[in-house]
């Protein structure tokens, strides 16, 4: 992937140099000076992957919170791959919720996206079938709403908390803190069940904090966690925690295929991707509101 971004980098070289006059002198400065630039663009790629690696076999050495994270991004596809790749897609799976006797409810989802400048920007709608009923929930310009039928209702409020939750609690929180104009701060290195893990604190604009852990030695997302209200509508506030299984790649980017939600240390969601498809042409109707 960083070999295709350098290739598009220099290919807009090439497009804003001004036009030289024909002859041999003027060919040759011409070869000279995209052998420079494409000489200077492997250079800071390979900048860009030692830093990675420095960060990934770091040992004793103490980074900050910016040279982890950002070697996180360039381990899940790099932020320009990551804006681009994923600026909508697919993704169809099945999501299992656990009530409190430990009863597990299956349904199948499809969940469509579009990327905005934000997390509060992005558009997405997840419809979901059950074995008694199908519905989806929608969520656009900061706000959540469903639809049965096609007709618009106000989910309930536990249910919209822990869908907005989720969202703003997420991977792609760290991945685009940047662009959300979150802060990180490191706050170590821990040894937990035989992991060396990088501990990283985000801090949105809201001052909703999420702590992620991430493996000193892959650079991946094994899981965050968060406080927020119990999804059960209750008023204390309970951890939540999030983990992120069975990566793989897709379309030259990383993705976790198996997540698992617990509350206060009891699972009470199972999320099982099947297929997850980018840059396929999703309509922006479908996010719009019935009542707009």
């Amino acid at each position: 992937m960083i070999r295709l971004f350098s290739a598009l980098a220099l290919l807009c070289a090439l497009i804003v140099l001004p036009a030289l006059p024909t002859g041999a002198n003027q060919k040759g400065d011409s070869q000279k000076s995209e052998s420079q630039k494409s000489d200077n663009q492997k250079s800071d790629d390979k900048k860009a992957d030692t830093k990675k690696a420095d960060v990934k076999k770091g040992d004793n050495k103490t980074f900050t919170a910016e040279q982890i994270v950002e070697s996180v991004i360039l381990v899940y596809g790099s932020r320009p791959a990551l804006e681009h790749i994923r600026r909508n897609g697919v993704e169809r799976g099945k999501i299992t919720r656990f009530n409190a006797q430990g009863t597990g409810e299956e349904a199948n989802y499809e969940r469509r996206f579009i990327r905005g400048e934000s997390l509060e920007k992005d558009k997405i709608r997840l419809d979901q079938k059950l074995p008694t009923m199908e519905y989806s929930l929608v969520y656009g310009g900061g706000k959540l709403w469903g639809l049965i039928n096609g007709a618009a209702f106000t989910p309930r409020q536990d249910a919209a908390s822990n869908f907005i939750s989720q969202h703003l609690h997420s991977i792609d929180s760290l991945l685009r803190y940047k662009e959300c104009g979150a802060t990180i701060t490191s706050i170590g290195r821990e040894q937990q069940k035989g992991l060396d893990l990088y501990v990283i604190e985000l801090l949105d604009k809201e001052k909703r904090k999420t702590r992620f852990y991430i493996s000193a030695r892959t650079l991946r997302v094994l899981w965050l966690e968060y406080e927020d209200a119990p999804s059960n509508g209750g008023s204390t506030q309970v951890k939540y925690t999030r983990k992120f299984l069975d990566y793989r790649l897709v379309q030259q980017t990383l993705v976790p295929y198996h997540m698992i939600l617990l509350e206060d240390g009891k699972q009470t969601q199972e999320v099982q991707v099947m297929t997850v498809t980018y840059g396929s042409k999703v309509d922006e109707s479908i996010f719009s509101s019935p009542e707009a």
